[in-house]
């Protein structure tokens, strides 16, 4: 039974090849189970995980990924699809792109960090989720939520750069210090 958080967080990565293909077949309404699937999934799979204490090197891992995965996939098939312009998904990558190029330089030039998600990190992963799934409610016809997408895009907007521009303070912040600490 302690495996089982490992088992869901594997079957949300497999889920990802089935998910962008009923999205770029646009059977939004099959695409959109698919992703509340993962979605539910991934909050039971941490539930165990935390409950439980069945926590495990491979789920400190796989699970951020299983997660990035799955949003990174829907964006880009959304974005395909031409669904969600194209400069939001750029703005999108150039954020996670930021953070992990300052991330690999802080690493290899001043020495190692933990990375710690920080409150606007986790805003903005709640608020791009949540903007698909205000779209994918959209798109198969369960909810007429056509006036909130406008709002929904604005915010995911609007947290990504903040948190951007966030991570960039903090990091630079560190690495100032270090710099002095280590003269």
């Amino acid at each position: 039974m302690h495996q089982l958080p490992n088992i869901l967080t594997v079957i949300r990565i497999l889920l990802v090849i089935p998910f962008a293909y009923l999205t770029l077949s646009e059977s939004y309404r099959i695409a959109f189970w698919v992703f509340v699937f993962a979605g539910v999934s991934d909050a039971i799979d941490g539930f165990l995980a935390r409950q439980f204490h069945w926590r495990s090197r491979f789920g400190e891992i796989a699970d951020p990924i299983a997660d990035k995965l799955l949003l990174v996939t829907t964006y880009l098939a959304l974005t395909w699809v031409g669904v969600i312009p194209v400069w939001v998904v750029a703005l999108i990558f150039g954020r996670d792109f930021v953070i992990v190029v300052g991330g690999l330089l802080y690493h290899y030039r001043l020495g190692k960090f933990e990375i710690e998600p920080s409150i606007w990190g986790k805003l903005c992963t709640f608020t791009q989720i949540a903007f698909v799934v205000l779209l994918l409610t959209q798109l198969a016809g369960y909810i007429d939520l056509e006036p909130f997408l406008e709002y929904g895009i604005h915010a995911v907007v609007f947290v990504t750069l903040f948190s951007g521009i966030h991570y960039v303070i903090i990091w630079a912040r560190r690495a100032k210090e270090a710099l002095k600490a280590n003269g």
